[in-house]
């Protein structure tokens, strides 16, 4: 009976000892909660979407300008180079000259529409290219530091502090300065200007995530650092930072439309919104539009990425 009784002992202190184990085994195994988390965000968008009438006009105007714009630059890029002195400064909704000509023209005798969409593309690809390289280089630093802590966090996090408190007109001057105006300078500082954001909020969400179960599981199956980064924690992460991004998305227009209005974005044959309403702010008293309707264009996209970003707010916070 003895014998009996310590072999059941043993028997029971080694599925003691090895539950933890299996427990972090079927973690590390089941790992990415990560990627049901990504899944999930873009359902619930979808769902506070069907219940919100502002959200779907948004959503609508939105894709509406990148099928227009996509389309458009393409089979109006023409009419945007070609001028003809005959037919300057024709009002809008004029149908003699054809259906390019809905819109008015400019100085040159241009389509305005054709400048309009061709402008839109310009601005579109500088400020989603400046959200995507700031959000980028922002969360990987940001997931770095706050996993590895220690005084790289520290000089990290002034770095930011610095990039924060530093005049972003002014940080663009010096870059374009250097640089020259063009397409590629202006995403990068508008960049730049943003990597500080993404880097805070990359950190303070790796924080919280670092000492979960599975990442844990992960630490104690040999898992490298590099690994449980890329495929543990930044997916984890993502949603907050894909909320930031699309709310930044405007800023940076804003931001990119503000510096081609000064004269400090692209120059002929590009152009942009901001570089429009520069051009007509010369004729406001006989061809309002020139200025008007690219900034109606800045204004109805900037409000409909704020109404999107918000709900992809709401959307990262219930998961």
């Amino acid at each position: 009976m003895t014998l009996l009784n310590n072999d059941q002992e043993n028997v029971e202190n080694d599925s003691a000892e090895e539950a933890p184990r299996l427990s972090l085994r079927a973690a590390a195994r089941s790992g990415p909660e990560p990627l049901r988390a990504a899944d999930g965000l873009w359902r619930k968008v979808g769902h506070l979407l069907r219940r919100d009438v502002l959200g779907i006009a948004a959503t609508t105007y939105l894709v509406l300008l990148l099928l227009t714009t996509v389309v458009g630059s393409f089979v109006l890029a023409d009419s945007a180079r070609n001028t003809n002195l005959h037919l300057r400064f024709v009002p809008p909704l004029s149908t003699q000259y054809g259906w390019e000509y809905v819109l008015g023209s400019d100085a040159l005798g241009r389509s305005f529409l054709a400048q309009l969409t061709v402008a839109a593309r310009t601005t579109l690809l500088i400020s989603i290219g400046a959200v995507i390289a700031a959000a980028v280089v922002g969360a990987l630093i940001g997931t770095v530091v706050g996993y590895a802590r220690g005084r790289l966090d520290k000089v990290a996090m002034r770095i930011a502090d610095v990039m924060l408190a530093f005049p972003s007109l002014l940080l663009a001057l010096i870059v374009l300065y250097t640089l020259g105006a063009g397409l590629g300078s202006l995403i990068l500082v508008l960049a730049l200007a943003r990597i500080a954001m993404y880097t805070r909020v990359a950190r303070a969400e790796t924080l919280a995530v670092r000492e979960r179960v599975f990442i844990r599981a992960s630490r104690a199956f040999g898992a490298g650092s590099l690994r449980i980064v890329c495929t543990q924690i930044l997916p984890v992460i993502a949603n907050p930072l894909v909320a930031l991004a699309t709310l930044e998305f405007a800023l940076v227009m804003l931001a990119e439309s503000a510096l081609s209005f000064l004269g400090l974005g692209v120059h002929e044959p590009d152009v942009t919104w901001g570089g429009l309403i520069a051009e007509g702010r010369n004729y406001l008293q006989h061809a309002w539009w020139i200025a008007l309707l690219p900034g109606l264009a800045i204004t109805l996209t900037a409000i409909a990425t704020n109404v999107l970003a918000e709900l992809v707010r709401k959307a990262a916070e219930s998961e």
